[in-house]
């Protein structure tokens, strides 16, 4: 669809917009945050932009308490505060476009208080056209003296005048009022609503496609419908604990098993398919590798990450089991991904976590990352998870 306009065959590309949002509703919920970010990115769009918008105003936290939000472009921003419907309260409206429009200048000092003129002007400048949809005369004088006043000098005179006027006086206000935002009962079936709820905390049904085409040695990845593969959650990081009692209490001789984890600070999705499991070595014996033909280590396609890296082993020592640390592929003494067991025993701590740059897998996984001399990649993660797949019946 985005080709079909750039060659100016706008038919067919209202054709797809149409068949995307009447046929293929599933696929672009699966993918919303994606898609909403796109569709935005050319304002002939405008079906699509309203199908995402009809969605989002009514579970306005898909959008606005997502790590995306402050990459959202202005136009999608302004469609969403600007919508009568918009079911949020107006007090946090107000504060996460703050949010965005501080992330627009990363140079601002952390604390309002310590700004200068020259700091409220820049994000006076980058919120011009947001604070008009702002309806400031429906908060409470808590909210205002709290959270509107500490920004006072982005607010024209006139304007700050009358919302002073309304919280402490009854003389009459000429700045335009807008209305309270309309209080809407749902109208989307449960179902759709449950759908946008993933299985995971780290992927989603496509990547889980991609990831079940890797284990069949697929040339192309399975659409999400074509998944022969269930996904059966063991273990989730903030649920079940980051330690190597809850990875070995959990997963001990479990096998068909996929790790998946978000790196802190990035949009990083990285992890690893092992077929013959981890088993816990004995006190006798307290490391010991595996071979394996079909174990791999993989970065997935996510945000500003174009392309998914897979990385298959050589295949010697494809697993290593370490009494002392979580799953590990490569050798058990060269650890891959989340096993790195720090001093407090605590998976994700800062930098606990690392890719080795060995001769165990193809290649790295990490290439836009610094390895250091011994050819380590460091890095910290907010949530991993461990599934065991098996065939759908």
């Amino acid at each position: 669809m985005l080709i079909a306009y750039e060659f100016l065959f706008e038919e067919l590309a209202k054709h797809l917009e149409t068949h995307l949002i009447e046929k293929e509703a599933h696929w672009l919920r699966l993918n919303f945050t994606r898609i909403y970010q796109k569709s935005f990115q050319n304002n002939k769009f405008q079906e699509l932009q309203r199908w995402c918008n009809d969605f989002l105003v009514k579970y306005p936290s898909k959008i606005f308490d997502s790590e995306e939000f402050i990459s959202l472009q202005e136009n999608a921003l302004i469609s969403l505060i600007s919508r009568d419907d918009l079911q949020m309260e107006e007090v946090k409206i107000w504060n996460h476009v703050i949010e965005w429009g501080i992330a627009q200048n990363p140079d601002l000092p952390s604390d309002p208080e310590e700004w200068s003129l020259e700091n409220f002007l820049a994000l006076k400048t980058t919120l011009q056209n947001c604070l008009p949809h702002i309806r400031y005369f429906q908060m409470s004088g808590d909210d205002i003296f709290n959270y509107v006043q500490p920004y006072q000098p982005i607010f024209e005179k006139k304007l700050w005048k009358d919302i002073t006027k309304k919280f402490m006086t009854n003389q009459p206000i000429t700045s335009t009022v807008l209305p309270p935002r309309v209080i809407l009962t749902p109208t989307l079936p449960t179902r759709i609503a449950e759908s946008f709820e993933s299985f995971s905390n780290v992927i989603n049904e496509t990547h889980a496609a991609e990831i079940a085409s890797w284990v069949d040695r697929k040339a192309n990845p399975y659409f999400v419908r074509d998944n022969p593969y269930e996904f059966k959650l063991l273990l989730r990081g903030t649920r079940d604990g980051f330690t190597k009692d809850s990875f070995w209490n959990l997963c001990d001789k479990q096998t068909h098993l996929v790790v998946v984890m978000k790196v802190k600070g990035t949009v990083e999705i990285l992890g690893g398919y092992n077929p013959v499991g981890w088993d816990k070595p004995s006190t006798k014996k307290s490391a010991f590798s595996k071979n394996c033909n079909n174990s791999f280590v993989f970065s997935l396609r996510n945000g500003t990450i174009q392309n998914s890296i897979l990385s298959r082993v050589k295949p010697e020592r494809a697993i290593g089991c370490n009494s002392y640390c979580g799953p590990i592929f490569g050798s058990a003494w060269s650890f891959f991904n989340v096993g790195v067991l720090a001093m407090n025993d605590n998976f994700n701590q800062d930098n606990g976590y690392y890719c080795r740059n060995t001769h165990e897998y193809e290649k790295p996984i990490r290439n836009e990352f610094t390895y250091n001399k011994n050819g380590y990649s460091y890095f910290s993660v907010k949530e991993y998870e461990i599934f065991q797949i098996n065939k759908k019946p």
